[in-house]
């Protein structure tokens, strides 16, 4: 039975980049596989440049994502004994940029400053908590031990998103954090807390799956190619295993 490493994305603040406008910077409500890819990579010490490495652990992972309905957090208040169920918030942020990088290069190939301010819009979640279930795909050059092993201790220090946004907790629980199951839904089903949308990327008996355009090509020239996402609804009433 395949194996399913357990990740938990927490913190006040979370973006994960959908296509820009050039001076509008939205996020989707999900984690993107190029953000979770690049998490992963700064976890694991490869470089932006290395393509090979990159395309490596790509081709070794899958992802499940599931944004989960509340925090489990004991400051939460609670309602009848149960932490009240709360929604994420959108926001977007105002920026002025001066001296802001334009497309064309000067003589020396730098990329010329635009001598105008440039105003921008950026897109954050609030208080949105994710539980991503990482599959491992054969043969993998980065299997999940290893990956495990990275994220206690990574290299770079891992952000939701943008650097703007860290973390307000580890990414795995000090234990359970590797789970066997049939799949990566299955596998969510027996993390807490249940409910919430899930957004599989190789389950395929949803009939309309959505179509997400954050496959990475070439991450230095930002290119990137659609995939197909099933979306999945889960009960808060989910069966759970208690382990022994």
């Amino acid at each position: 039975m395949p194996s399913f490493l357990i990740l938990k994305l927490d913190g006040p603040m979370q973006a994960w980049g959908d296509h820009t406008f050039e001076d509008f910077r939205p996020s989707r409500d999900f984690p993107t596989r190029s953000a979770l890819l690049g998490l992963l990579a700064a976890c694991l010490g490869i470089e932006r440049e290395d393509a090979e490495a990159q395309a490596q652990l790509a081709g070794s992972v899958d992802f499940t994502v599931r944004a989960d309905l509340q925090a489990i957090r004991p400051e939460l208040p609670e309602r009848k004994g149960k932490p009240i169920p709360r929604q994420s918030i959108r926001l977007a942020d105002f920026h002025t940029v001066l001296a802001a990088r334009l497309v064309k290069r000067d003589a020396s190939g730098l990329p010329k400053a635009n001598p105008n301010p440039v105003v921008s819009r950026r897109e954050y979640l609030y208080d949105a908590y994710f539980t991503v279930a990482v599959g491992q795909r054969e043969p993998a050059t980065y299997p999940l031990e290893s990956i495990a092993a990275y994220l206690r201790k990574p290299v770079y220090t891992p952000s939701l998103g943008r650097r703007s946004c860290p973390l307000a907790r580890p990414l795995l629980d000090a234990e359970n954090f590797l789970i066997e199951e049939e799949n990566g839904i299955a596998a969510l089903a027996q993390v807490l807390p249940l409910g919430g949308l899930i957004y599989a990327e190789t389950d395929a008996r949803e009939r309309n799956p959505i179509v997400v355009r954050d496959l990475p090509i070439h991450r230095n020239k930002r290119m990137f190619a659609t995939r197909k996402v099933y979306v999945h609804k889960q009960s808060e009433a989910a069966d759970v295993h208690q382990p022994d």
